[in-house]
C-alpha cells in the first residue's frame, strides 16, 4: 500500500486510501467554509470593517465571481506540474489568506484577499474530483468521488453552523484563524498521505477545446447546468415558498430537513454508484422530478399539508444530495482521469453559472407570477435533464459503464 501511494498508483482493488481520500475531503470541506463563512456573520464582519452588511456580502459573491473566472485558465496553464505541489500550494494559499482576512481591518485588503482565495477555491474545486479518481481502481472511482464530495455536505449542513458558534464565542476572526490552522495542518496531511501524480508533458496534453467536444462531456455538461438552474431557481426562494403555500410550517424546519436529506442521499450514493452509476442517476433525478411535481400541485391547493410538504423536500434533498457526486463521475468517465481537471475545471464554471442563472430566474418569477409558479418553472428543466440521461446511453451515461 505505501509502495503504491508513493510512486502515485491506485490502491490495489478492494482497498481504499481512507488518510488520502480524507485529505481530500477534509481539502474539499475547508474550501466550503472559506468561501461561505462571511455570509453568516455578516453583522460582526461589518463592524469590525465599517461596512454594511451588503458589502460583506460581495466577499462571499467576488469569491465566487474569482472562482469562475480562474478554474479554467488556471487549470490549463498549471497541467503540466505534478499534482500534489499544486495541491499543496493551494493549501497554503488557503492558510494565508485566511489569516490575511482574520487580521485585517480594511474592507479593500479583505476584499483582495478575499479575491484571491476565490482563484485558489477554483484550482482545487477543478483538481479535487481527478484527484480522487487516480487514487483508487476503476471500481471503486464513484465511491472515491463520493467521499470527497461529502466535504462539502459536511461543511454546508455542519461546518457553517459550527463556525457561526465559534465566532459568538471567540469572535469572527478565531473563525478564519482556525480555518488557516486547519489548512497548515491539512498541507502536512497532503505530503504524508496523498500521492504525487505526476502532470502531463506537453505533447500529451489534450487542448481545451478537444476536451469540450470529448463524446459525453458536453452532455454531462449539458445535463449539469440544467439541473442546477432548476434546483436553484426553486431552492433559492424555498423560504418564501414555504411561507406562501402552507401556514403553520416553519421555513427553517424545511431548511433542516432538507439539508438532512442530503446527508442521507449522498450516503446512499456513495453505496451504490459504483454498481449502478446510471440507474442511480436516473433514479435520483425522478425522485427530484416528483418532488417538485408535489411542490407544484401544494402552491394550487395550499394548506392543510404540511407532512406531505415536508416528505417531499426530504426526498428532494435526499435526491439531490446524490446528483453532484453521479454528475462528476459521469464526467470523469466520459473524459478520463487524464483529462479530468480540465473536463472537471468546465464544470466548476457550468456550475456555479447554472447557481447564478437560477438564482436570477427563480427571482424573476417569484417578482412576477408568485412563489407557486417557482415549482412549475423548475420541473421541466429536470424533466429535461431526465430524459437526456435517459437517452444518451452511448458515452455520457452508458448502461455498461465503460471507463476510461
Amino acid at each position: 500500500m505505501a509502495d503504491a501511494i508513493m510512486t502515485g498508483a491506485p490502491a490495489r482493488a478492494g482497498r481504499m486510501p481512507w488518510p488520502g481520500l480524507l485529505a481530500l475531503f477534509t481539502a474539499a470541506f475547508t474550501a466550503v467554509m472559506t468561501e461561505l463563512l462571511p455570509a453568516g456573520l455578516l453583522p460582526q464582519i461589518g463592524g469590525a470593517l465599517g461596512v454594511q452588511e451588503g458589502q460583506v456580502g460581495f466577499l462571499v459573491t467576488g469569491y465566487a465571481a474569482a472562482s469562475v473566472a480562474a478554474a479554467i485558465p488556471l487549470t490549463a496553464v498549471l497541467r503540466g506540474l505534478a499534482r500534489r505541489p499544486v495541491l499543496v500550494g493551494v493549501l497554503s494559499g488557503f492558510a494565508v489568506l485566511n489569516a490575511v482576512t482574520a487580521m485585517s481591518s480594511s474592507y479593500a485588503v479583505t476584499f483582495g484577499a478575499r479575491l484571491l482565495a476565490g482563484v485558489m477555491g477554483g484550482l482545487l474545486w477543478a483538481m479535487l474530483v481527478g484527484y480522487a479518481a487516480r487514487m483508487v481502481p476503476v471500481e471503486r472511482r464513484g465511491r472515491a468521488i463520493a467521499i470527497v464530495s461529502a466535504g462539502i455536505t459536511v461543511a454546508l449542513c455542519a461546518g457553517i453552523p459550527a463556525g457561526a458558534a465559534l465566532a459568538s464565542l471567540f469572535g469572527w476572526r478565531a473563525a478564519f484563524w482556525a480555518l488557516s490552522a486547519v489548512a497548515v495542518v491539512l498541507v502536512g496531511w497532503v505530503l504524508v498521505a496523498v500521492p504525487n501524480f505526476p502532470g502531463e508533458a506537453a505533447g500529451e496534453r489534450a487542448p481545451l477545446r478537444r476536451v469540450a467536444v470529448v463524446a459525453g462531456v458536453r452532455t454531462v455538461l449539458g445535463v449539469t447546468v440544467l439541473v442546477l438552474v432548476g434546483h436553484q431557481a426553486l431552492y433559492t426562494y424555498l423560504v418564501p415558498f414555504v411561507k406562501a403555500v402552507l401556514d403553520g410550517v416553519d421555513p427553517s424546519v424545511a431548511l433542516l430537513v432538507f439539508g438532512v436529506g442530503t446527508v442521507a442521499g449522498i450516503w446512499v450514493v456513495g453505496a451504490v454508484i459504483d454498481r449502478r452509476p446510471r440507474a442511480t442517476l436516473v433514479a435520483v433525478l425522478g425522485v427530484m422530478a416528483a418532488a417538485l411535481t408535489v411542490f407544484g400541485l401544494l402552491g394550487e391547493w395550499g394548506g392543510g399539508a404540511g407532512g406531505v410538504l415536508l416528505g417531499a423536500v426530504a426526498l428532494w434533498g435526499a435526491a439531490f444530495g446524490g446528483v453532484p457526486t453521479l454528475l462528476q463521475t459521469a464526467l470523469v468517465n466520459a473524459s478520463g482521469p487524464r483529462d479530468a481537471d480540465v473536463a472537471t475545471s468546465m464544470q466548476t464554471t457550468v456550475y456555479n453559472t447554472g447557481i447564478a442563472v437560477g438564482s436570477l430566474g427563480g427571482g424573476v418569477v417569484l417578482e412576477n407570477a408568485g412563489a407557486g409558479a417557482l415549482p412549475w418553472t423548475s420541473l421541466p428543466l429536470v424533466a429535461a435533464a431526465l430524459a437526456i440521461v435517459v437517452v444518451a446511453r452511448r458515452h455520457a451515461f452508458p448502461r455498461a459503464e465503460v471507463r476510461r
